[in-house]
């Protein structure tokens, strides 16, 4: 057995698997922490690396194609600090970094684990229930059914067809992206015969991101349900969404009727604001927005 147990985290390997548990530090994401240990089975792995620098290394895990569901919902796009299958090793244990990198290559090659894609997911997703509030909404997830939920954040056109529960028998995709830049991010869910190209803020199968803190959660959901959906190596044309016409831009209301709705807003906020609902800070934040566009 080999062992390395570190601020970031610990990585223990048994012969067979790997178990990666992440640390408690104050430095460790808020993601990898609510995401919590992973098993991963030596045969879902395509190899291990160390990489060392002047004050600290890195152990990387490189899984097969096909094998993580969080891997194939996120693409790639999760940031550095919150990939759960890296690990920051002090400089003080690099030792114990190369002899845990020996025994998973040797077991890799004992085992003769091809590191070829796979057509079935041989890591669970995260568990459920599941629920996540960020951007414009909260999404939970039961196993069964996905529901979203807005928030006073909400664009009215998306807010005024209420709460939304999906089947996850309807679902065909799911697709999660973080802000970047000025580009917002999103959690969509595409839904069987009824694909769209609106944007996410007015899309009520989408949560909106805006790159806040609890964004990246939204990930879990996103890998949770993909967990489900049948493996995108065996899916079937039949399954793929066919394209439609892109949808209007929500009509364009008069001068007059924009500054009435705007001031309706005001009043609905100041009286959330007194009742005790909005913060200070969600009040100002969300009056400012308001006025803006006055």
């Amino acid at each position: 057995m080999a062992e390395i147990i570190q601020k970031d985290g610990t990585w223990v390997f048994d012969g067979d698997a790997l178990r990666l548990t992440p640390g408690r530090d104050k430095n460790v994401s808020l993601f990898r922490k609510t995401l919590g240990e992973l098993v991963v089975p030596l045969g879902a792995l395509a190899g291990v690396s160390f990489e060392q620098g002047k004050k600290a290394g890195r152990l990387r895990l490189r899984l097969r194609d096909g094998a993580d569901p969080l891997l194939h919902a996120t693409g790639g796009r999760l940031a550095e600090p919150n990939d759960p299958y890296q690990l920051i090793v002090e400089s003080d244990r690099y030792g114990v970094a190369e002899y845990l990198v020996d025994e998973v290559r040797g077991a890799l090659l004992l085992d003769q684990v091809p590191a070829d894609p796979v057509d079935a997911y041989l890591l669970p997703g995260p568990s459920v229930p599941l629920s996540v509030s960020a951007g414009d909404g909260t999404a939970t997830f039961d196993g069964e059914h996905i529901r979203l939920e807005w928030n006073w954040k909400t664009e009215d056109a998306k807010a005024a067809a209420g709460s939304r529960t999906l089947t996850l028998t309807d679902v065909v995709a799911v697709e999660w992206h973080p802000a970047a830049g000025l580009e917002n991010g999103h959690l969509r869910f595409t839904v069987r015969n009824a694909p769209t190209k609106a944007p996410p803020k007015y899309d009520a199968n989408s949560v909106e991101l805006w790159g806040f803190k609890k964004d990246p959660l939204m990930a879990l959901v996103a890998a949770a349900v993909q967990a489900r959906l049948p493996h995108p190596a065996r899916a079937t044309t039949t399954d793929v969404p066919q394209p439609r016409p892109e949808l209007p831009s929500p009509p364009v209301a008069s001068a007059e009727d924009e500054h009435d709705a705007l001031l309706r807003r005001l009043r609905e906020l100041g009286e959330l604001h007194r009742t005790g609902v909005l913060t200070d800070d969600e009040f100002t934040m969300a009056k400012q927005a308001v006025l803006k566009r006055m």
